[in-house]
């Protein structure tokens, strides 16, 4: 299928790592022009170098801060600049710490707020100019499978996650006529640090060992496996392109069959 990305400017934020990097990769291997945004250059110079190496196509990145707006814009503008207009923004950024609600105080909260979703709001107004002016464009905000099915030990995530849904439906409805098309994609068990992060901690709490409390997991997966990130990455390009015409406002998840919900 040709998904019309070709020359495309695509905006992947927290491309350093697991999902993002899969993501990144995925858009070069279409043809987009990829920007690269995450805190630690060292590690972007390392996604742009894997880009070159398997697509052949020359990634731009810039380090910086999610939860800071001045550098969403300096990354918007770079993109702008070097790429032209951003047609598909990834909206993508680590989870906030684990823990029940009594753990957590007012900061905590903020905090939160902050990463989770002012950063997601923040970067879709920031495109939003661009993607008017060109006739169109994709956003695809990542969240996680705890928005159809709630996760315990996680109430910062579960709440503000939840908020993205919402976001996400409400500009489905208010960008539509602009051609601007916005949904949300929440991973399962996809194997990246964040779940290997959270594992350890559920099985530290379980009484098991890492290995083992994993194999029970994927136990309970219907395709018996933790996903990769280029799994997930081949859904979430689609919907950032163009052959993708008519889904908008859409909550769906990459989980291998994990979430029984409806």
């Amino acid at each position: 299928m040709e998904l019309g990305l070709k020359d495309k400017a695509a905006l992947v934020m927290a491309s350093s790592d697991g999902i993002g990097r899969g993501v990144a990769l995925e858009f070069a291997r279409e043809g987009a022009n990829v920007m690269l945004f995450a805190r630690r250059e060292d590690k972007l110079k390392e996604v742009r170098d894997e880009i070159k190496a398997v697509t052949g196509r020359e990634a731009g990145f810039l380090a910086g801060d999610i939860t800071q707006p001045e550098d969403i814009g300096k990354v918007v503008d770079k993109t702008i600049s070097e790429f032209g207009p951003v047609y598909a923004l990834f909206n993508n950024t680590g989870g906030p710490p684990a823990g029940t609600f009594e753990k957590f105080d007012d900061n905590d909260w903020r905090t939160a707020f902050d990463l989770t979703l002012l950063s997601y709001i923040r970067g879709i107004r920031a495109v939003l100019p661009s993607m008017k002016e060109n006739g169109g464009g994709r956003i695809l905000n990542v969240t996680s499978s705890s928005v159809k099915l709630v996760l315990d030990n996680l109430i910062l995530s579960n709440t503000f996650r939840m908020g993205i849904v919402g976001l996400s439906k409400s500009l489905a409805s208010e960008l539509g006529q602009y051609n601007v098309l916005i949904n949300v994609l929440g991973p399962g068990k996809i194997l990246t640090d964040r779940v290997e992060h959270l594992d350890s901690i559920r099985s530290e709490r379980a009484g098991l060992p890492k290995d083992e409390y994993q194999k029970k997991v994927q136990q309970g997966i219907p395709l018996g496996r933790y996903g990769q990130p280029e799994e997930f990455a081949r859904l979430a390009v689609f919907l950032c392109s163009a052959a993708n015409s008519y889904i908008s406002g859409q909550t769906l998840l990459v989980d291998g069959g994990m979430v029984k919900a409806y």
